[in-house]
């Protein structure tokens, strides 16, 4: 149970990843990723990597720089263009539902303005899903320089888009609908050097 900890990402940059093991029979139409993520990097790093053989970036939460977020989806990407604030944890959930391509993107809690992705997309089931380093391949094909290093927390994948009300809980930790992953019963494995340590603050 990982409820009130974190993984710390030590090094920069850095070689290490956690593997994710999600309850996942059949492809996905509409889909949440949300985590919490503490870092002082200003280089371009990746939270959340979900690859299929055919797809390497099938769905990919990006850091280019402090001031953006790139949400991919079967390897096309949308940008969200958010203020550059004081260091300190920052909570981001994205969604996508395939039937009108909308993808939401929330920062803090805040809804941006929603953008269009991939109309009538399907996500591919079998995936390596990594924390703290992108796929150029299936599991693999690391970049050092795109690494993750810092503290990262409350990683969900749901097959539903949140509702608002449900995207405001998952900022504020409160009681969620049941997810593909989940962080208080998370099934995972870290590689490298990662450790979890409980959270210095709320």
């Amino acid at each position: 149970d990982l409820y009130r900890k974190v993984f710390v990402f030590r090094k920069d940059p850095s070689d290490a990843y956690v593997v994710l093991r999600p309850r996942l029979e059949q492809p996905l139409h509409n889909f949440t990723v949300c985590l919490r993520s503490y870092t002082d990097l200003s280089r371009p790093h990746s939270l959340f990597s979900y690859a299929t053989k055919a797809q390497d970036n099938e769905i990919l939460l990006f850091k280019p720089k402090p001031e953006e977020y790139r949400f991919y989806v079967g390897g096309k990407f949308v940008t969200f263009r958010v203020p550059e604030g004081p260091r300190d944890w920052e909570h981001v959930c994205a969604s996508w539902e395939s039937a009108t391509g909308i993808a939401e993107f929330w920062l803090n809690g805040k809804p941006w303005p929603r953008k269009g992705l991939q109309r009538g997309y399907t996500v591919g089931a079998t995936a390596a899903i990594l924390l703290g380093q992108e796929q150029d391949s299936f599991g693999g094909g690391f970049d050092l320089y795109n690494s993750f290093s810092g503290e990262m927390t409350d990683v969900y994948l749901w097959d539903t888009g949140l509702s608002p009300d449900k995207m405001r809980a998952a900022f504020l930790s409160l009681r969620l609908p049941p997810a593909l992953l989940a962080w208080k019963s998370l099934s995972y494995e870290v590689k490298g050097d990662v450790v979890v340590k409980p959270r210095l603050r709320e």
